[in-house]
């Protein structure tokens, strides 16, 4: 009989957990949603893998089924999920008030307790002055001739192969780039590849997180480890030599952690620069990787780029100059294709809020503590604000500001969090698209196909031949897939 009524006890009680689960408490009237199975919620169904350009499946189906604005459970936690322009931008305008940066607890421990993402306030406004130091216009201005040199020698290297693998090349060719302005790291010169330490974080970020050994999300947490191990190395053989005047940014934040009463903790510092390494090679290349498929398959786009590009030069006064802030200025059509380009790529599929106390909006309650995530897919998809919105169509932006946020593009994100290194990823996409069509062509050999889940991926990769445009009958051509394209 005892055993009975246990059992009994344990079946109500676990019934009404299920009930509670499935019926959130709240003041008001919660948005329709599911909240999925108890402790997975619905994240199994959020990270399954579709292959179009399209809104996501799990946010399609709800959106039909719901409207625009649904709950539901991912990793544990309650979430509204957005798709309704008037709240997203309401979510943007109130942060700090309202809202705050957030993301879910997995999220924390891949990118650190102290990353910029999880910070707020006064110490978010001092580390992005700190970022601007780095990637500000005057800045951007100086490193124009870096950029460009860094572009050229990576296509000269790359024309000598048969093959070039586009998106781990050109990611490849931006984290040297930007580990040389960070902590003046040349891989050829050290023992270790700070570079296959993230690759491996990238691989299990998109991951389901299970933290098991083998698995893809355990691999990312040992990569960030191993990361951040060497970039302690670093901070702490910098701190003990002194240097007249600051070199790299390494040495620009050490400076900070000297002054007296600073901020700044060693902790904050390396999650940081963790986040800078990432942020700036990973999205910028998948970006770049899919503006030449987009060209590769749109030759009217290629030929209007292109010849943008070669005014360029016939305007120069002095043909052996290099790329001028003016001349990047006014790459009119570029700025075009590429606010295209990543429209349709969503890189940042999502945005995460929490809200800080309980709202009412449009008759629904968001309690206070649950996430809000804003689906930008559906912002940069929506019918009403793009004529035939999954087409690519570069010349739907003339005649419109290309260079800022606005609730129908937020690519770059959106309200005080607006991606500091926005401009910065432009400038590495105008100037290496410029050294690409004025001076090479290329052909598609396999590849190019996109899976998101939910972030954008090459599970294939993208293959190209890259030729000098004088010198492009120096090699035997070799056979492509179907899917060849010669531009």
């Amino acid at each position: 009989m005892w055993a009975l009524c246990m059992a009994a006890l344990a079946i109500i009680s676990i019934t009404h957990w299920v009930y509670r689960w499935r019926n959130p408490k709240c003041h008001g009237k919660l948005p329709p949603g599911s909240m999925g199975l108890p402790l997975l919620g619905e994240t199994l169904q959020f990270f399954t893998a579709n292959t179009s350009f399209d809104i996501p499946p799990f946010i399609k189906k709800r959106m039909e089924k719901y409207g625009p604005i649904f709950r539901t459970n991912l990793v544990g936690r309650p979430i509204i999920i957005s798709t309704d322009p008037d709240l997203n931008y309401f979510v943007f305008q109130q942060e700090g008030n309202l809202f705050q940066s957030w993301y879910p607890d997995t999220f924390i421990e891949i990118f650190g307790k102290q990353n910029v993402s999880n910070l707020h306030g006064v110490m978010y406004k001092y580390l992005k002055n700190m970022v601007l130091h780095l990637v500000g216009p005057e800045s951007l201005k100086n490193m124009i001739p870096e950029v460009e040199q860094a572009a050229l020698s990576k296509l000269q290297q790359w024309s000598c192969q048969d093959t070039t693998e586009l998106k781990d090349a050109t990611a490849s060719m931006i984290f040297d780039l930007t580990a040389k302005k960070l902590i003046s790291y040349d891989s050829s010169k050290s023992s270790e590849n700070l570079r296959d330490n993230f690759v491996a974080f990238i691989q299990g970020l998109i991951s389901f997180p299970l933290d098991i050994p083998g698995t893809a999300y355990h691999k990312c947490l040992q990569g960030r480890k191993r990361a951040i191990g060497m970039l302690k190395d670093m901070l702490r053989e910098r701190r003990g030599k002194s240097r007249d005047q600051p070199n790299d940014f390494f040495d620009y934040v050490i400076e900070e952690l000297k002054k007296e009463g600073t901020i700044l903790t060693e902790e904050i510092s390396l999650d940081l620069m963790f986040a800078l390494l990432f942020a700036s090679f990973e999205t910028t290349s998948i970006a770049m990787t899919l503006a030449i498929k987009f060209l590769s398959d749109h030759p009217l786009a290629l030929k209007q780029l292109t010849e943008e590009h070669e005014m360029i030069l016939k305007q120069r006064k002095n043909a052996d100059s290099g790329l001028t802030w003016k001349e990047y200025k006014s790459m009119t059509f570029t700025f075009q294709f590429i606010n295209e380009t990543v429209r349709l790529a969503n890189i940042a599929p999502t945005i995460f809020r929490r809200a800080l106390k309980e709202i009412n909006f449009k008759g629904y309650t968001i309690p206070e503590g649950w996430g809000v995530m804003v689906s930008t897919t559906t912002v940069h998809l929506n019918p009403e604000k793009y004529d035939d919105p999954v087409a690519f169509n570069p010349w739907r932006w003339e005649g419109t500001e290309t260079n800022s946020a606005s609730k129908d593009f937020m690519a770059f994100g959106g309200g005080q969090r607006l991606c500091v290194g926005a401009d910065f990823a432009k400038v590495e996409m105008a100037v290496f698209l410029h050294c690409l069509v004025t001076k090479y062509r290329w052909e598609a050999i396999r590849g190019g196909n996109i899976v998101r889940s939910p972030g954008l991926q090459f599970p294939e990769g993208f293959h190209i031949r890259i030729l000098e445009k004088d010198t492009s009958n120096r090699k035997q051509p070799i056979t492509p897939d179907t899917s060849t394209r010669n531009v």
